[in-house]
């Protein structure tokens, strides 16, 4: 009747738990009604509008901040680009242009990323004018006694193209004899430099401060993950800086980290916009908006620019992909930690070689799958020795399992005496009761930091494998709709995919190759592979190949480890039918 009532305990319990998630998932990462039109996940700027309804007519009210964002009536994304008085990007990775109404830089897409895995996806646009739906820009400017260079101001281009190795200068003419100018350059990579000039050729001084911003809607964020930042960040002080989500920025006021900053900006799941300020004196902050507009500033400090004098200041701009090896590359060349730009968390020490051999892993291969089973393999193969240690102590401890029965007995009325014979036991067989437990925690971290890699690396996005588009969205493989040939979704907890199936299968062997004596172990360890079937299935296809990779593994490694120590699994089948004696004899005689 007990063992009853814990087996009913445990199917409610995984059922709660399964119901559970489903539902904290919908709450705290709700989907749209319609996402026919958002394949796979949504990781870029234009699908996350679509998900959370963002429409033309978000308008910033920051025109009374210095610096600020001009307010923008509403308008579509293909009307602000046909507008004109533009001058047009082309670098190997980026393409774009630059509006020279304002000297905004506000049109921006990715080259080598594609919106959807279709062959005819536009690329991915991390840029776009103000008031449109995917609003966001960078711009630098000037302000000049306390008032900012008029955001509707017309400058002047001495090239139609921004290129590596073709710069382009931006010049405006002010009142009162000042002149500015912007020199813009950009490299082969993602980083646009803009050397800021003003010249004063005015009869009395004038107080300036050169400026660079980032603004942009929220509306189009990837969600803040406990894995994945994403919202406002920088480097101040030294120090990686993930503590404020967009909720956190008050309206109106402004949030100034403490520390120098080295950058700052916003950062996605996949994609990042970050200012680098120059040297010289400079505040950098995050301000709130309203609308679900925010803005990332860097300001000089007011400098008195006597007449015939001219002050140059030079400012960094990152719009891009977060890919490891160019945001190291840039670390290198001196922005210091560029590369925190990707949440690694407290195990980045091991989670970038693992980044790094899953890289030269795709490179033998040619695909990403077979990248991550690879890797797989080479992980568990690392780790096989520590798994052997585990086995062979548990085997040390199920042979003199008989004799610590003895002990306890014998001493039962004496704890101290009774763990004082249990250590001389131990050494005297040379057996660590800690030494099954110890593999197990090391393997912990392993196996979290591989978790990370393959949910963080940009690498995996859009990657192909067998019946997969994206290993970085969840498995297309549905049952339930017959695998997409029945007009309909199931919902989220119901909607496993064959690699769900698979894992599902694959842990309920892992758990029966292992031998329990415990009848209530022997349940729960029924019934648990099934429940994390449901739990897994949303997750990314790439992580649910990796882990039925490793439970594969597991059942040769164990089939191995096992007929090396076959006496731990006769101990153990030898516990289970004593066990199972006793049930039954317990059974007849309540019975009579």
């Amino acid at each position: 009747m007990t063992n009853q009532r814990n087996l009913l305990f445990a199917v409610v319990l995984s059922a709660l738990l399964l119901l559970g998630w489903d539902a904290a998932v919908g709450y705290l990462y709700p989907q749209p009604a319609n996402t026919a039109a958002v394949e796979g996940i949504a990781d870029t700027p234009a699908e996350m509008a679509a998900v959370s309804g963002a429409v033309s007519g978000t308008t910033a009210s920051g025109a009374g901040l210095a610096p600020g964002v001009a307010g923008a009536e509403p308008v579509t994304l293909d009307s602000a680009l046909a507008s004109g008085n533009r001058v047009r990007i082309d670098s190997p990775l980026l393409a774009g242009s630059i509006n020279l109404r304002g000297a905004v830089i506000d049109d921006i897409v990715l080259k080598e990323y594609r919106e959807t895995t279709d062959e005819d996806s536009p690329p991915v646009r991390l840029f776009a004018p103000a008031g449109t739906p995917v609003q966001h820009f960078a711009e630098f400017g000037f302000l000049a006694n306390g008032q900012r260079v008029p955001a509707d101001a017309l400058w002047q281009a001495d090239g139609e193209v921004l290129s590596p190795g073709s710069p382009v200068v931006l010049t405006h003419q002010g009142d009162n004899g000042l002149t500015y100018t912007i020199t813009l350059t950009i490299d082969d990579q993602y980083m646009i430099s803009a050397e800021q000039r003003v010249a004063n050729s005015g009869a009395g001084a004038a107080v300036v401060q050169p400026f660079a911003l980032i603004a942009r809607t929220s509306r189009t964020a990837s969600e803040d993950f406990f894995i994945a930042h994403s919202g406002p960040m920088g480097v101040f002080g030294g120090s990686a800086n993930y503590d404020f989500g967009y909720d956190d920025l008050p309206l109106g006021d402004v949030t100034t980290p403490e520390g120098d900053a080295e950058w700052l900006g916003f950062t996605d799941i996949y994609w990042l916009s970050a200012l680098v300020p120059g040297a010289g004196n400079t505040e950098a902050s995050f301000r709130a908006l309203g609308n679900d507009l925010f803005r990332a500033d860097v300001i000089q400090a007011p400098i008195t620019l006597p007449s015939g004098r001219a002050i140059t200041a030079t400012n960094r701009l990152f719009v891009g992909a977060k890919e490891s090896t160019i945001l190291d590359s840039y670390e290198d060349a001196g922005i210091e930690r560029f590369g925190l730009a990707i949440d690694w968390g407290w195990f980045r020490w091991f989670e970038k070689p693992l980044l790094w051999l899953l890289r030269q892993l795709y490179e033998l291969a040619g695909n990403f799958g077979v990248a991550i089973i690879l890797l797989t393999v080479v992980v568990r193969g690392v780790m096989f020795p520590v798994a052997q240690k585990q086995f062979s102590s548990m085997a040390g401890m199920k042979a003199i399992q008989p004799r610590m029965k003895e002990v306890q007995e014998k001493h039962k009325d004496d704890r101290v005496k009774q763990q004082q014979e249990m250590q001389k036991l131990f050494k005297d067989e040379g057996v660590n009761p800690l030494a099954g437990c110890l593999p197990l925690i090391i393997q912990i971290p392993i196996f979290f930091a591989l978790y990370k890699v393959l949910y963080l690396a940009i690498e995996m996005r859009h990657r192909p494998f067998l019946w997969i588009d994206d290993l970085s969205a969840p498995d297309p493989a549905v049952i339930l709709n017959a695998f997409g040939l029945l007009p309909f979704d199931p919902p989220g907890f119901l909607a496993i995919g064959v690699l769900a199936v698979l894992l599902g299968l694959t842990m309920w062997m892992t758990f029966q190759l292992n031998p329990v004596s415990d009848p209530m172990q022997r349940q729960i360890f029924n019934i648990m592979p099934w429940v994390l079937m449901f739990v897994m299935a949303p997750f990314a296809a790439g992580l649910l190949i990796y882990w039925n990779t490793s439970n594969i593994l597991t059942l040769a490694q164990q089939k191995y480890l096992y007929s090396k120590h076959p006496q731990l699994r006769a101990a153990a089948e030898a516990e289970r039918a004593e066990k199972d004696a006793q049930k039954a004899a317990q059974k007849a005689g309540a019975q009579e």
